[in-house]
C-alpha cells in the first residue's frame, strides 16, 4: 500500500492538520519525514496528525513522529495524535511514546 499526506495549515488556530492515509513505513517516512518539517520550517505551529485514515505505522514511521516532535519542541509547539486506531495505539503504550505525545482519544 502506498501513503497519501494531506496536510493543512489552520490560520486562526495556528496548527498543521495533518492527516495520513495508508501505510507509514521504511519506505514512506521519508517522504512524510521530509513534508513535516518542512511545514515546520514554514510555519513554526502545533501539529495535529490525524490517524483516522491510517492503517499501518511501524518502527520507522515512529521515528519519523519522534523527529517532528523534536523539531517541534525546538519551536516550543507540540504534537498531538488523535484517532489513532487501537493496532497503532498499541505500539505507542508498549514503547511508552504514549506519554511523550499527546494522544486525543
Amino acid at each position: 500500500m502506498t501513503l497519501n499526506i494531506n496536510i493543512d495549515f489552520y490560520e486562526e488556530e495556528e496548527f498543521w492538520l495533518v492527516q495520513p492515509e495508508g501505510e507509514v513505513d521504511i519506505y514512506t517516512s521519508p517522504t512524510l519525514k521530509e513534508k513535516l518539517i518542512d511545514a515546520l520550517d514554514e510555519k513554526k505551529a502545533n501539529v495535529v496528525v490525524d490517524g483516522e485514515k491510517l492503517v499501518y505505522l511501524d518502527s520507522t514511521g515512529l521515528g519519523t513522529l519522534i523527529s517532528v516532535l523534536k523539531k517541534a519542541r525546538e519551536y516550543d509547539k507540540k504534537v498531538y495524535l488523535k484517532n489513532i486506531k487501537p493496532n497503532i495505539r498499541k505500539l505507542f503504550d508498549i514503547t511508552e511514546l504514549d506519554k511523550v505525545f499527546i494522544i486525543e482519544e
